[in-house]
């Protein structure tokens, strides 16, 4: 036992001075204190003293109805489980099974079952053995007993088994966790120097500067020739929620007229949305914005043939540079005075970077979660390597090209899904360097339900798979540098693209809950709690008010590992589903002052009296009743809820898991299976992207 550093008694052993004083009177009005010594009066006041016994039974009672109000909460939300569980699962009210266009999702899916029904075989078997005083499992070394010991068929049919999992199961699950805690440490410290190197950005408070004044204060019309010509684009594919604030945000950019064109460059198959993409590109035009309207006949390629064929018109080659925007984006007013005067001087620089800005961020615990990451990879991932490698995957919007970058890259290819990496890699290649602007944002929205999230995360994590079996032959021929070739090999796609989603399914979802049923294989303790709990901590560093999320985060990115592992193979293999663009679901959302931007355009056009920014509550009231009668206008969609397969199989199995390690006295892996089983059963139901209140 360690040694109580306590020298309280030292310090208040008997070392008076001078002699004691006792002060009496004759005939007292108050009560006779006897001063022990010069510091007896000074001495602290036991506070026991002064509880009684009611003050006591106050603070028990307190205290129980703290207890009480927990666990009357956590059985609440426990019976709305189980009430969402039955309508859901049983009754299947509003809701639909989520389809698998491909065999390699069904694949998958029968892989887990197989795994789950196992699994319950054995933990059937284990409590047969546990009931009948078998207790070898828990012993640190394996007892086999002898001839003699044997009690019958069954416990001979459980000698058996433990001499089978000692013998030839246990050792290459030992093996494959120890090759996937060697790949999560790898990828800890890739992490680590990240966070290291942001830390380090904003000590020297290292950033892209402009140097001098890139345009007269003068009037923007009368200064035209310092002014480049600027090209753009916003592609888009049925968004018909968001078109309109796009493209009014883009309209009102602070650029000279004629100086500036602004693309349309519509995919959408449906012809009324067709209308009305027409109609708002006319209503800006007939303002005197430089605007135009392209469809496409031939829908080939998703977003790379449309810019590609955007690209191919022959008025493009008067501009030099241009700048994407998707659908959901809103760039402020300045854009382009803060990002194009960066090439100014600057003939290597092909591209600038913006930061996104999430308009929806706090609408439920989905897109909570998805700004902790999103921080993260703009804040630290694209920051740091823009800084100290002049080197990151652009983002497919809120970015300035410099069009002759763009063409001596080979253009925009339709060979994969992830356009937007395939032409950064190139460019890397052809010896273009990159600006990450971290101060430069551009609001837009991020899915908020998780069927658009899983599909956008299939797309994300499958293409650069399919990118790096293209890439591959090219880099390693390319005149960059060593270091820079070995740097996108082994740290831009294979540890931060394939090696993040294979350890984390692989550990977490099937190493995991099999240790419980081979303890002979067993998983140290910190690498199921202290090293994730490490990195989500420091993965919500640039996010710190989503501190209270770190639990749910960690859950939700492990859960998330299924549907990345999935389309990592996917990718890697060249399987049908690499090949699948599905938009992104948008719900059109807009910030407070984006609203009163809007307000102040139709209150010009109509002459209403207008409302300014920082407006009063009055002028607050007017923009809530415009607000109200926009949303009564709309024609309410009811919302059908998917139950996904692989998620309910895998928390079904991680909950047998955590049955299991009950019967070992696994405190640690009890918990955190079944919080991690809890999570996989919220997003099986579809339960993950609900309101919040």
């Amino acid at each position: 036992m360690a040694p109580r550093l306590d020298f309280s008694n030292w310090w208040a052993k008997d070392n008076r001075k001078g002699n004691p004083v006792v002060v009496t009177m004759e005939n007292p009005n108050f009560s006779v204190v006897e001063i022990d010594g010069p510091d007896a009066a000074f001495r602290p006041v036991e506070k026991s003293r002064g509880k009684n016994a009611k003050q006591v039974t106050w603070v028990l009672l307190l205290r129980a109805n703290r207890a009480v109000g927990c666990v009357a909460w956590l059985a609440t939300a426990f019976w709305a489980l189980l009430g969402e569980i039955k309508k859901r699962l049983v009754h299947r009210q509003g809701v639909t099974m989520a389809s698998e266009k491909l065999g390699k999702g069904k694949l998958l899916f029968r892989i887990i079952r197989v795994f789950l029904v196992t699994a319950l075989a054995m933990l059937a078997f284990e409590v047969v053995a546990y009931l009948h005083g078998w207790h070898y499992f828990e012993n640190p070394s394996l007892h086999i007993p002898r001839t003699s010991d044997l009690q019958g068929f069954l416990h001979m049919a459980y000698v058996a088994w433990l001499t089978f999992r000692a013998d030839y199961i246990a050792p290459p699950i030992q093996a494959l966790s120890k090759f996937c805690v060697v790949l999560f440490l790898i990828q800890s410290v890739d992490r680590m120097i990240l966070c290291l190197g942001c830390l380090w950005i904003k000590y020297k408070k290292i950033k892209p500067r402009i140097d001098g004044v890139p345009f007269k204060s003068d009037d923007v019309e009368g200064s035209c020739y310092e002014y480049p010509m600027v090209l753009v684009q916003i592609p888009m594919c049925n968004e018909k929620e968001v078109y309109e604030q796009s493209i009014s945000a883009v309209c009102q950019l602070d650029w000279p007229k004629d100086r500036l064109l602004i693309q349309v460059l519509d995919d959408s198959d449906d012809e009324s949305i067709q209308c009305l993409i027409k109609a708002e590109v006319a209503k800006w035009s007939q303002r005197g914005i430089n605007i135009i309207y392209q469809h496409r006949l031939v829908r080939t390629g998703y977003k790379a043939g449309n810019l590609k064929s955007a690209m191919g018109c022959d008025y493009v080659k008067s501009y030099e540079f241009v700048a994407i925007f998707d659908a959901d984006f809103q760039p402020n007013h300045d854009f382009l005075k803060q990002t194009v005067p960066h090439f100014k001087d600057n003939p290597e620089l092909g591209l600038v970077q913006a930061r996104w800005a999430f308009v929806n961020k706090d609408e439920n615990l989905l897109t909570r979660l998805q700004n902790i990451n999103l921080c993260f990879h703009f804040e630290v991932e694209q920051q740091v390597n823009g800084v100290f490698l002049n080197f990151f995957g652009f983002n497919g919007t809120a970015g300035v090209w410099r069009i002759k970058a763009l063409e001596e890259s080979g253009g925009w290819l339709e060979r994969t899904t992830v356009e937007d990496m395939d032409i950064a890699i190139r460019a890397h290649l052809s010896g273009w360097k990159f600006i990450f602007l971290n101060d430069v944002k551009v609001i837009c929205e991020v899915p908020e339900s998780y069927e658009a999230y899983r599909k956008q995360q299939h797309r994300w994590h499958s293409g650069p798979m399919q990118l790096f079996r293209l890439c591959l032959p090219v880099i390693i021929t390319s005149k960059i540098s060593t270091w820079k070739k070995a740097n996108l090999i082994l740290l831009f796609f294979l540890l931060r693209k394939l090696i993040l989603p294979f350890y984390s399914f692989t550990l977490f979802c099937v190493i995991l809950p099999l240790t419980m049923f081979v303890p002979e294989a067993e998983l140290p303790v910190w690498v199921i709690c202290y090293v994730p709990v490490f990195l989500s901590f420091l993965n919500i560093l640039p996010a710190p008010k989503s501190f209270p999320f770190i639990v749910p985060y960690l859950l939700f990115e492990n859960t998330m590992s299924v549907t990345k592992f999935n389309a990592m193979v996917s990718g890697l293999f060249q399987l049908g589903s690499s090949y699948e663009w599905v938009v992104t679901k948008k719900a059109g959302r807009s910030s407070e002052s984006d609203l009163l931007a809007a307000v102040e355009r139709e209150s010009k056009t109509m002459n209403q009296p207008q409302i300014y920014r920082g407006a009063s509550e009055s002028e607050l009231s007017e923009l809530n009743q415009i607000k109200e009668q926009k949303e009564a206008a709309r024609v309410p969609v009811k919302k059908i809820n998917k139950i996904y397969r692989k998620e309910l199989a895998l928390a079904f199995l991680l909950l047998t898991a955590a049955v299991r390690s009950l019967l070992s006295a696994q405190g640690v892996h009890f918990y955190f299976l079944l919080f991690q089983g809890v999570t996989f059963l919220l997003v099986g139901l579809d339960l993950i992207g609900e309101q919040m209140s």
